[in-house]
């Protein structure tokens, strides 16, 4: 019969006085690591010692007992105890729970020491998680918590957060299913059930990364950094009932928005209460919207405002506040840099400086009771304000002007026809009118005299200019001029018109793009330049150099552009046809390759909004696999459209792909028709000055 093995003895619990226990060299802990001495013994004045020391009964040479104990195993404990004895929180001999091993054991006091050491398990992260949670629900607060184990507020919180994903998915992780990564990017939503059917869909697929996980969570909220979000305040979205879902992992922006509905309940609010504000002015009209379209005043006529200079009392405060600016400017000009409170300072007053000194800017009543206010707000939220702009069936009815030679009571009017050519009314078919008879003094010139002399001047008029080609050219600019800045208020005598191109359908944010940015920057450019009334325009244009002319000419040309593609209609409706749109575009390609256009460098990307919502999963997989490669576009074929769109828009921001709409044909890598940088050469005519020769310069009637 087999002897049973005895059982196992433990080793004695006592207390032992601190002053008679010693560090034992025997501890192998050398380096310090994790938590230090001043930290640990700040938690045992806080909670006590959780945990016995391992002692040895120390002995002298001849192999007796001292009556001391060595500490193999709880240096740190030791190391900690003894700091609380130096700061008077602990007794020298106050007593210390010890376990107590013979001092000639089997097991050396150096294996005991690596076994404490080497045994120990951390916590596992969810465990740690939820002992947060529970400190917490007992009702410790988070920066107690976070000042008793010795890490930030900010890290108890993302604890937390991972304590209230859903009990399931905490399941799942504590299983190996999934990483704490993933567990993390869950975290972005509050929803469980949410979390859990994003899980069902991220276990079978083939990305299973945090992002796709916070995409899904995230994909029918708003961004933080959406322009309406900056519009209204994140504060007042909170106010209103909204919620604000936020990721404490990654770096989210401000989070995201979870009631889109409420969200754009708000904006128009804030845009109909300025709307009425500005409306009480007196416009007629205030037009609001959340983005203004590209082009959205084309048409229509500006009127200006009236200057008022600024009050003696106004420029005694500018005074006052230079004099603030330039002290603070002089106190801190050896300062290597500036701080926040003074540079806020200094630039709160320029701004208050300028809009002083400026004086002040006003309609006349009349003129607002025909004109009206475009509203909107710009990407950074702030109100854009378009004052001022009046439509064409608001315009006031302009009185023919009569003819003071109508009025001599001759009756010589009532004799002619509606066409004012001067026959007599009265005669028959084929009928010779009588001349009408001469009378003593001056008669003004029949219409049609007039008629026939302007034309033998307008036949000399145009063989004069076609041999003056720089004056050709100053008449076709002045003519551009005139419909590119001042609305059609004046007429050239040039036949030449130039239509600006509307664009009926447009993406989101087109009014915001680098290419309309420039256009309209170069528009204010040049509108600061010319004068204000169109009688002086003629005389301005003779002012410029060559090279603003043509730079000018270019400018007002370029709002002729029309590369658009256009439906035709089944039935032909005299305005345009197939082969007019091919023609059109088949044009514009030959322009494109002439200035070297490039739609990537222009800053488009190929986006959810602008392309991959709009189009086929087809499309999409195709446009990828054009930019990426098949097999990039094999990771998101299983994905659903809204799903494919967006992933297809982070996987393509950097491809430098255009779809085919956007592409010119036979257009080279780098295009040698023109040099970056470099303009078209001018013709020579246009690199003399205005009016150089031998022959004068002819007279062009410029109203």
């Amino acid at each position: 019969m087999a002897k049973s093995q005895p059982k196992l003895v433990l080793a004695p619990a006592q207390g032992i006085p601190f002053n008679q226990l010693v560090l034992s060299q025997a501890n192998v802990r050398r380096v310090k690591n994790g938590v230090t001495i001043e930290q640990l013994a700040g938690d045992i004045e806080h909670r006590g010692l959780l945990q016995s020391l391992s002692v040895r009964p120390e002995l002298d040479g001849a192999g007796q007992e001292t009556g001391r104990f060595e500490v193999p195993a709880g240096g740190r404990r030791f190391r900690a105890l003894e700091l609380l004895v130096k700061r008077k929180r602990l007794a020298t001999d106050a007593v210390v729970p010890c376990v107590v091993k013979p001092a000639d054991g089997a097991i050396s006091a150096e294996e005991d020491s690596y076994a404490e050491n080497a045994f120990r398990e951390a916590l596992h992260p969810l465990d740690e998680f939820r002992g947060m949670q529970a400190m917490v629900d007992q009702g410790t607060g988070i920066e107690t918590v976070a000042q008793r184990f010795h890490v930030t507020p900010a890290v108890v919180k993302q604890r937390l957060k991972l304590a209230s994903v859903s009990p399931a998915l905490h399941d799942v992780y504590a299983a190996d299913g999934m990483t704490l990564e993933q567990l993390m990017a869950f975290s972005v939503s509050d929803d469980h059930a949410r979390q859990e059917q994003v899980w069902e869909l991220v276990e079978t697929h083939h990305n299973q990364s945090p992002w796709f996980i916070r995409a899904r969570l995230t994909e029918s909220t708003v961004a933080v950094t959406d322009p309406r979000v900056t519009f209204i305040g994140i504060e007042a979205y909170v106010e209103a009932g909204g919620c604000v879902l936020r990721d404490l992992f990654e770096e989210d922006r401000g989070g995201w928005l979870q009631d889109a509905a409420l969200l754009d309940r708000l904006v128009l609010d804030k845009l109909n209460a300025e709307a009425e504000r500005i409306r009480a002015e007196g416009w007629k009209w205030v037009e609001a919207t959340p983005d203004l379209p590209y082009g959205f005043a084309q048409g229509l006529r500006q009127i200006e405002p009236l200057h008022t200079p600024a009050s003696e009392a106004e420029l005694a405060q500018v005074g006052i506040l230079k004099a603030e600016a330039e002290a603070l400017e002089a106190e801190w000009e050896n300062a290597d840099e500036l701080p926040d409170e003074i540079d806020a300072r200094i630039n709160t007053l320029d701004e208050q400086i300028a809009e002083l000194a400026g004086g002040s800017w006003t309609y006349d009543p009349a003129d607002m009771a025909i004109a009206g206010v475009f509203l909107g707000f710009d990407r950074a939220g702030r109100f854009e304000v378009e004052p001022g702009w009046v439509r064409a069936e608001d315009e006031p009815a302009v009185e023919p002007a009569t003819d003071e030679a109508d009025g001599d009571g001759d009756g010589e009017d009532h004799d002619r026809d509606a066409t004012g050519d001067g026959e007599h009314i009265g005669g028959g078919e084929g009928e010779a009118a009588p001349a009408p008879e001469e009378d003593e003094g001056i008669k003004p010139l029949s219409d049609r005299l007039i008629a026939e002399l302007t034309a033998e001047r307008t036949l000399a008029l145009q063989d004069a200019v076609a041999t003056h080609p720089q004056i050709a050219f100053a008449v076709v600019l002045h003519n551009f001029v005139l419909a590119t800045f001042y609305y059609g208020r004046a007429e050239s005598c040039l036949m030449v018109t130039l239509s600006s191109v509307g664009f009926p359908f447009q993406s989101t944010g087109l009014k915001h793009s680098l290419a309309a940015l420039a256009i309209e920057a170069r528009q204010a450019a040049w509108k600061e330049r010319l004068p204000k009334s169109d009688r002086d325009l003629w005389d301005a244009l003779q002012q410029l150099s060559a090279d603003d002319q043509a730079a000018l000419f270019a400018h007002c040309a370029a709002y002729g552009v029309n590369a658009l593609y256009e439906a035709v209609p089944k039935y032909d409706n005299g305005r345009t046809s197939a082969h007019i749109v091919e023609r059109r575009l088949a044009n514009s390609h030959i322009l494109a390759r002439a200035v070297g256009l490039d739609l990537v460098a222009s800053g488009w990307r190929p986006t959810a909004d602008n392309y991959f919502g709009k189009v086929t999963k087809g499309r999409i997989i195709e446009a990828v696999s054009e930019g990426k490669g098949a097999e990039t576009a094999g990771l998101i074929d299983h994905l659903k459209k809204p799903d494919m769109a967006r992933e297809a828009e982070r996987l393509m921001a950097d491809a430098g792909w255009l779809p085919e709409p956007l592409r010119t044909p036979g257009m080279p890598d780098q295009p040698d028709l023109l040099t970056a940088g470099e303009a078209p050469a001018l013709p020579a005519f246009l690199s003399e000055p205005a009016g150089a020769g031998d022959e004068e310069p002819l007279a062009i009637a410029a109203e």
